[in-house]
């Protein structure tokens, strides 16, 4: 069956110990409302994609073809949602703090009865057939004739690249009487909006091991016996960091985020996880599971399970939960899993959050470069993120793997959502946690990778090709938010002329090189089922530490929510509770030895060996201050505390 029409997101940043990441996120802020054009019609701003051009136009779509499209609401009140969403987020605002029940949120600002009924009416008015209807939108299905009749545009087929889809020939509209009910309309189009990626997570069902020699913490076993870097001989890289480290290097402290809720949102389940999640913490010293604390809220029936590779999001849940888990052993974890990697069922995931507020603390670690974003798919996300806000619900999405995205796309840009200025975009670092759990020092993650050459004694064109690195950037979309001015550069918010959005907003560890060790069941080299272990990385990581983190924050503050955190993160720019990460935090060139399976598993298939130079993401600087790599830094010893004054 085909889904109603929606940007495909992607894990991101699974950075396995050996490869290049998957990309992150998924959001662009657009005008959300219907503004009228006639006397008898409202136009829907942004439902025309800008790839259908008169060029492109490949003719009308056939009356008969079917279209499946979701009619988003508005709501009572799209600018007071706005208004009051701020209002509460805003340390400096003395509405700060004051949350609405979602009961409260879904009465103020959500969907008359009226309005449902009126939109309703006119949709099936025209000739399409209503499937489903939410708080939030109402799906419907019918042919082109019908969707062409209720949204006041002809519908025509576009190429783009070497593909045809359909989209309108001219925004959509609403009757000027629906104007302020409808939000926007999606499914008009049927481009899927995804980037090209290499998906290098290896499903749970082909296992993965990392091959060593290891360090047990940075710097604890030198390569003597590799080339010198930069005069100097360098440590391989970590097993893996845990808990333990996590801890220490972000100043928990006593902390464990006792009485917080954390909700991560993903595609698809793990049938293994309880048990994996158990047997990690077990290995590893982290305090074992309550009954109730680890949950799961998954839909009826999944889809795309072989389009969107539902084997290989196992994977990202396993990594979110133990992250979260290792950090703020005492949170409690509701994972939110949805029935595809499309917008539509992502979007469902968080608005049952929302809708049933599961958790104050969101941890998403998927998405899309903003080049596929389309202005209606943001003004649904936002409304979200928004009717989250007044809640006191934060949603932390990571900021990419890919830096600039220009190896990748051929375009510089960041990725969506992290770059709505609803969230928090959570970049990425290399990390030295030294002996005794000390931290000693991060840079901004992104990596080169030279192979050792065949006599053994030097690195192939070091420093080799970039691999992978922390996303970041400035919008092309989105506004500077209220959060970033005088915190921000010009030189960044600038960057694409006016002042915008700049990614990331805070950081953690990242580098798939100074990775986390994590546990999960997976098909072993005999053929059997069992649990192993491997070293992983990429915003992907960075997004669940961070969530972790606030939830101590959030104990630290007597368990009143954070809300949307942005504004209290930049309030707290100058207080010193940050590592300021830069690319040279020491003297010299930085890197970690590395040696992998060439098959992935055993030593059968002979050694790969390389180095990886830490701190080179593409375009991309962790300088002094705030930086498009690592935003304001990453949560130093007195960050968690800092929120105790708030009570």
């Amino acid at each position: 069956m085909r889904s109603i029409r929606g940007s495909r997101r992607t894990r991101t940043g699974l950075s396995l110990a050996a490869t290049l990441p998957l990309l992150a996120g998924a959001v662009a802020l657009a005008a959300p409302a219907a503004q009228a054009d006639s006397s008898s019609r409202a136009t829907l701003s942004g439902t025309k994609p800008l790839w259908a051009t008169g060029t492109a136009d490949k003719g009308a779509t056939a009356n008969g073809n079917k279209v499946t499209a979701r009619v988003y609401l508005a709501g009572r009140d799209a600018k007071g949602l706005a208004a009051y969403a701020k209002a509460v987020s805003d340390p400096s605002s003395p509405s700060y703090g004051k949350y609405l029940s979602a009961a409260q949120a879904q009465a103020r600002f959500g969907a008359t009865k009226q309005q449902i009924a009126e939109v309703t009416q006119w949709l099936e008015s025209s000739g399409l057939t209503v499937t489903g209807t939410s708080a939030h939108y109402i799906s419907v299905s019918g042919d082109v004739a019908a969707a062409e009749k209720a949204f006041g545009t002809q519908l025509h087929n576009y190429a783009k690249g070497a593909h045809t889809y359909r989209a309108p020939s001219a925004a959509a509209s609403v009757p000027a009487s629906l104007d302020g009910a409808v939000l926007t309309v999606t499914g008009l189009d049927s481009a899927p909006h995804k980037a090209d990626h290499q998906d290098e997570l290896p499903p749970p069902d082909a296992v993965f091991r990392n091959a060593g020699p290891f360090s047990s913490y940075y710097g604890s076993n030198t390569a003597t016996t590799l080339p010198s870097v930069d005069g100097k001989k360098i440590p391989y890289a970590v097993k893996g960091y845990t808990g333990k480290q996590l801890r220490a290097a972000y100043g928990a402290g006593k902390a464990t985020g006792k009485g917080v809720r954390v909700a991560i949102t993903d595609a698809y389940a793990s049938p293994t996880i309880a048990q994996d999640a158990k047997t990690y913490a077990a290995k590893h010293g982290d305090a074992g599971y309550a009954k109730g604390q680890l949950n799961q809220v998954l839909p009826k029936s999944y889809t795309k399970t072989e389009e969107c590779g539902a084997a290989g999001w196992y994977g990202e849940e396993t990594l979110d939960v133990e992250a979260v888990h290792a950090v703020a052993p005492q949170a409690d974890i509701t994972y939110v899993g949805a029935a595809s990697c499309y917008d539509d069922d992502l979007l469902d995931s968080l608005s049952k959050v929302v809708d049933k507020h599961l958790a104050d603390i969101v941890s998403n670690s998927w998405g899309d470069i903003e080049a596929n974003q389309t202005p209606q798919l943001a003004a649904a996300y936002d409304q979200v993120f928004q009717l989250g806000a007044i809640e006191g619900i934060g949603f932390y999405f990571s900021s990419g793997d890919n830096g600039d995205e220009v190896a990748n796309t051929g375009t510089k840009q960041v990725d969506t959502p992290a770059n709505s200025a609803w969230v928090t975009a959570v970049g990425g670092t290399s990390l030295n946690v030294g002996k005794g759990d000390t931290y000693q020092w991060e840079t901004g993650w992104g990596t080169k990778k030279a192979s050792l050459s065949a006599d053994g004694k030097s690195w192939t064109d070091f420093p080799g090709a970039y691999t992978s690195g922390a996303g970041g950037g400035t919008s092309k979309t989105v506004a500077q938010p209220f959060y970033q001015k005088g915190v921000v550069p010009n030189a960044l918010a600038q960057a694409n002329g006016g002042l915008n959005r700049v990614v990331p907003d805070i950081s953690a560890i990242a580098d798939p090189n100074t990775g986390f060790l994590v546990g999960q069941t997976q098909t072993l080299p005999d053929g059997t089922l069992g649990y192993d272990e491997y070293r992983i990385g990429g915003t992907s990581l960075a997004a669940p530490v961070i969530a972790g983190v606030q939830a101590l924050a959030q104990q630290a503050r007597g368990g009143h929510a954070l809300g949307f955190a942005n504004p209290a993160i930049y309030d707290r720019y100058s207080s010193h509770v940050y590592h300021d990460v830069t690319d040279h935090p020491v003297k010299g060139d930085l890197a970690v030895a590395r040696v992998d399976f060439a098959n992935g598993y055993d030593s059968t298939g002979g050694l790969l060996t390389s180095v990886r130079s830490l701190g080179v993401d593409s375009s991309l600087k962790a300088v002094k201050g705030y930086d498009d790599v690592t935003g304001v830094g990453s949560p130093a010893p007195g960050y968690v505390n800092s929120y105790r004054r708030q009570h």
